[in-house]
C-alpha cells in the first residue's frame, strides 16, 4: 500500500514540474525561441542548467523515478522554476513529504485578527495558540482567568515547557498531577525537538532549562517522545476549586508552525470559569 502511495505522489510530482516548466517562457528565462521546440515552455534541459542540476537527475526526478533528493536542491529547482511560497511548499510536501524547514521555523510573534477573534469568542474555554518552540503567542481572558495572566509574564515564562517545570502557580494547579503533566509536556516536546536538533535556540533552551530543574535534566535524557494528543485536564484553582476541562489541540493551516489548543469545561465548570472571567475582566476595566 505505502509503495503505492508513493507511486502515485512521485507521479504528481513529476506532472506538477512538468507543468510548472510548461509556463516559463524562454525568453524571458534567457533562452532563445527557436522553431524546433516542440513543447511550451522551457526543456528539461534548460531547467536542470537554472537549478546546477545535472539533465539526467532531473528527468528522473520528472518522471516520477524513486530517488534521493535534498532541500538545497529542491530550493535550486524551486527557484529555478520561479515557484512562489505555496508552490514550493508543494513542491517540498511532494519530493519529501514535509514542509520546508525554514517555513516551520519562522518566528511568529502573534497571529492573524481572525484567529485572535476565535479564541476570543470561546469565551469561558481556556484557548492558547503555540509556536513551534511551544512559546504561547495568543491567548483568550478564560486562560488567563485560570492558568495564569499571560499579558503580564515575562517572555520565558510564556513557554509552556518552561512554565510546567518552573512555575509554581501551576504546580499548585495541577497538584498530585502535576508530574503526570510535566513529563507530557517535556515529551510532546521531545517530539518536535527531533525536527531542529543542533539549532542554537533548542539547544540553549534545554541546557538552561536543565541547569534549573532536575526534573527536566532527569527526564530529557530518557528520550520519551509523544504526539499531542486530546482528553481530559483536572485543576484545582485557588479561587474556583477543582475544574475539569477537554483538552483538544489544531494546527492552524495558514501559519504551519502554530497549533491552537482549547480546554473546554465539563460539567460545572463552566459557571466557575465564567465567575474568574468576570472577576478578571471586571479588575482591569476602567471605571
Amino acid at each position: 500500500m505505502e509503495q503505492t502511495t508513493d507511486a502515485v505522489r512521485l507521479e504528481q510530482l513529476g506532472q506538477f514540474l512538468r507543468t510548472r516548466r510548461e509556463r516559463l517562457t524562454p525568453e524571458a528565462m534567457g533562452f532563445p525561441n527557436d522553431v524546433r521546440r516542440r513543447t511550451p515552455g522551457l526543456r528539461r534541459s534548460e531547467v536542470a542548467m537554472l537549478a546546477g542540476v545535472s539533465v539526467d537527475w532531473y528527468t528522473w526526478l520528472e518522471q516520477g523515478r524513486n530517488i534521493h533528493v535534498s532541500s538545497q536542491v529542491l530550493d535550486s529547482i524551486a527557484r529555478a522554476l520561479q515557484l512562489d511560497g505555496s508552490e514550493r511548499k508543494h513542491l517540498f510536501v511532494l519530493a519529501m513529504k514535509q514542509i520546508p524547514a525554514d517555513i516551520l521555523q519562522i518566528e511568529q510573534t502573534g497571529v492573524s485578527e481572525t484567529l485572535q477573534h476565535v479564541l476570543d469568542r470561546l469565551e469561558y474555554s481556556p484557548a492558547i495558540v503555540i509556536d513551534v518552540r511551544w512559546n504561547v503567542v495568543a491567548w483568550n481572558l478564560a486562560a488567563c482567568a485560570v492558568v495564569g495572566d499571560y499579558r503580564f509574564m515575562p517572555e520565558k515564562e510564556r513557554n509552556v515547557v518552561w512554565r510546567a517545570f518552573m512555575s509554581p502557580y501551576l504546580r499548585n494547579l495541577l497538584q498530585d498531577k502535576w508530574e503526570e503533566h510535566a513529563k507530557r509536556r517535556l515529551a510532546q516536546f521531545r517530539a518536535n525537538y527531533g525536527k531542529y536538533a543542533g539549532d542554537p535556540w533548542w539547544e540553549n533552551f534545554i541546557a538552561e532549562l536543565s541547569a534549573v530543574s532536575l526534573h527536566f535534566k532527569e527526564w530529557w535524557v530518557r528520550h520519551e517522545v509523544l504526539p499531542v494528543t486530546e482528553g481530559n485536564k483536572h485543576y484545582f484553582h485557588p479561587e474556583a476549586g477543582e475544574l475539569t476541562l477537554e483538552n483538544i489541540t489544531f494546527q492552524v493551516s495558514d501559519a504551519p508552525g502554530q497549533q491552537v489548543i482549547i480546554n473546554s469545561p465539563i460539567g460545572d465548570t463552566e459557571e466557575k470559569i465564567r465567575r474568574l472571567v468576570e472577576n478578571l475582566r471586571g479588575k482591569y476595566s476602567p471605571e
